[in-house]
């Protein structure tokens, strides 16, 4: 952990923090500049209030996060050729991928945290996918899970401490599948650990190793270390033992039940 992501723990950017100071002498003379051009017009527009942006003059034209946005456009666009019956989502971001998805169909998302917003085409339930004794099953016929499954059991989210919570959610989201269903899936790749209590990181071993006999793999894509994304990519013994040469990728998978 370096010391920006220690500090962000705590509320603190330092990076946005530098650039804020830096940017609020450019605030300052472009002030004074803009009140004489002010003095000079027809004053149709006044200054009566300051919001100061000082950081955002150092931003690029637009932010890509992490991982998220090359995932959530690259899935939400297969599940608009696939057009399924019924689409289901576990704890994606709403931000991105929801929206995404929302924007030409309707979505339920199933999340174990409090959503108090009112969106076309999003229905929402609250439900902790953990649950062994989940009431649900044959329920959909396409479902996803993106950059989700690896926080399930850490207690980030207010969730239960459960060791094995990613193994209980996918039993979950695999029961409530219907056969021949597709399951869009993503998480962290990389060797594997837990990074407590942010996420775990999975090795493609492990994962192969419990979709094989419940799903058929349909296509793999992974996000690389250096947020390059990489599409319709085959196995062979190499890569998968060496996570695509990825410490924290983003696998993607899509998998038809069996």
């Amino acid at each position: 952990m370096n010391f920006n992501t220690l500090m962000k723990t705590f509320g603190i950017d330092v990076k946005k923090l530098f650039n804020a100071f830096l940017g609020m002498l450019s605030f300052i003379k472009n002030y004074f500049k803009m009140k004489k051009q002010i003095s000079l017009s027809d004053k149709e527009f006044v200054i009566t209030n300051f919001y100061p942006c000082p950081d955002d003059r150092f931003q690029n034209a637009g932010s890509v996060s992490k991982h998220y946005f090359l995932q959530d456009l690259y899935v939400a666009q297969k599940i608009f050729r696939h057009n399924p019956q019924k689409h289901v989502d576990i704890g994606s971001r709403i931000e991105g991928f929801i929206s995404n998805v929302a924007s030409f169909r309707e979505v339920e998302i199933f999340d174990i945290r409090e959503f108090n917003f009112d969106i076309l085409n999003v229905v929402f339930r609250k439900a902790d996918i953990m649950d062994v004794n989940f009431p649900l099953s044959n329920y959909t016929d396409s479902i996803s899970s993106l950059h989700a499954v690896e926080h399930f059991g850490l207690g980030r989210y207010g969730d239960p401490l459960d060791y094995n919570g990613h193994i209980k959610g996918l039993n979950n989201i695999y029961k409530l599948l219907k056969p021949n269903g597709k399951f869009y899936f993503s998480v962290p790749i990389g060797k594997q650990r837990i990074e407590f209590d942010a996420h775990r990181v999975f090795s493609i071993s492990y994962l192969l190793k419990y979709f094989d006999k419940k799903y058929k793999l349909d296509s793999l894509a992974y996000i690389d270390d250096d947020d390059k994304l990489f599409s319709n990519v085959g196995l062979n013994s190499e890569n998968i033992q060496n996570n695509f040469g990825c410490n924290y990728g983003c696998g993607i998978f899509e998998l038809t039940k069996i």
